[in-house]
C-alpha cells in the first residue's frame, strides 16, 4: 500500500469516485498541487487505475524530485503494473533521499514482485544492518 501521513480510512467505491472526481477538478485549475495529486494518486491506485495513478506518481516526482515519498509511491505505482526495473530503480532512489521504513516495505504488497526477488531481498538487508546501530563493547 502507498506510503502516506493522512489515517487509513476505509472508502465505499462511490467516496472514491467523489472524491477522484473532487481532486481532478481542483487540479484542473491548479495542476501543480502537490497535495491534491497526492491524494488523487493514492485515490487511482485504491480504485485499482494504476496506470493513472502511476502518471501521478511521476508528476509528483518531478515536482519533488528529493522527495523519499514521492519516490516510494512511484516504486509502487511501477511495481503494481510489472514494470520491477523501474520499480526498483524508483525505490533505490526513495531509500537514496532517505526512506528506512523497512518494516512496511516487507509488508507492501503493492511490491509483492519485488519482494519476491532474491537479489531484492538481500538489498533490503544489507541496508537494514547499516540503519541498526552498531553496539560497542
Amino acid at each position: 500500500m502507498r506510503k502516506d501521513h493522512a489515517p487509513k480510512i476505509s472508502r465505499k467505491k462511490e467516496d472514491i469516485d467523489f472524491e477522484i472526481a473532487f481532486y481532478e477538478n481542483i487540479l484542473k485549475d491548479t495542476p501543480q498541487f502537490i497535495e491534491a495529486l497526492s491524494a488523487i494518486g493514492d485515490l487511482y491506485t485504491r480504485a485499482g487505475l494504476w496506470q493513472k495513478g502511476l502518471e501521478v506518481d511521476i508528476r509528483l516526482s518531478h515536482l519533488r524530485p528529493e522527495d523519499a515519498i514521492v519516490f516510494y509511491n512511484l516504486a509502487c505505482s511501477y511495481a503494481l503494473l510489472n514494470q520491477t526495473r523501474a520499480a526498483l530503480g524508483a525505490l533505490t532512489k526513495a531509500i537514496d533521499f532517505g526512506y528506512d521504513d523497512f518494516e512496511h516495505l516487507k509488508g507492501d504488497t503493492d511490491l509483492d514482485n519485488l519482494l519476491k526477488d532474491e537479489h531484492f531481498q538481500q538489498y533490503i538487508k544489507q541496508l537494514e544492518k547499516k540503519k541498526k546501530p552498531t553496539k560497542h563493547h
